[in-house]
């Protein structure tokens, strides 16, 4: 087995690299399932439909950088963007891209911990699956 670790993930959006900020990528996928059962069945029948799936991206505020996520993804709220998600940045390792609709944004800031960040990006159309170059 070949076990991989997170640490070498990378997450753009709308053309910014947003790595360096980011701490926890969720991908989650799902499809539409149309019940097709006729009469006289004994279980039901299913028929796949249309694809659908969300990235939520969590990490840490930077009040003193440039690009940072809170331009990038809350200036965006409500647009569609491209995005380019890696699980490893490696000549034919696996590439995620796509479009996706930004449908949230939030920061939290807490007495006595770091201030952090989250978003939502709702996948736009298909998304395309590659390896890298």
């Amino acid at each position: 087995m070949a076990f991989v670790h997170g640490k070498g993930t990378s997450i753009t959006v709308d053309s910014v690299d947003l790595t360096d900020f980011t701490n926890n990528v969720a991908k989650k996928r799902s499809a539409d399932s149309h019940d097709i059962t006729t009469f006289g069945a004994t279980g039901h029948t299913y028929q796949g439909g249309l694809t659908d799936g969300t990235y939520t991206l969590t990490g840490t505020y930077d009040g003193g950088a440039t690009s940072t996520p809170r331009d990038t993804l809350e200036g965006a709220l409500g647009t569609v963007v491209t995005f380019i998600y890696q699980q490893e940045t490696a000549s034919g390792k696996p590439k995620s891209t796509g479009s996706a609709l930004i449908t949230a944004y939030e920061e939290t800031a807490p007495v006595a911990d770091m201030i952090t960040w989250s978003a939502t990006l709702q996948i736009s159309g298909a998304e395309t699956e590659g390896t890298q170059t």
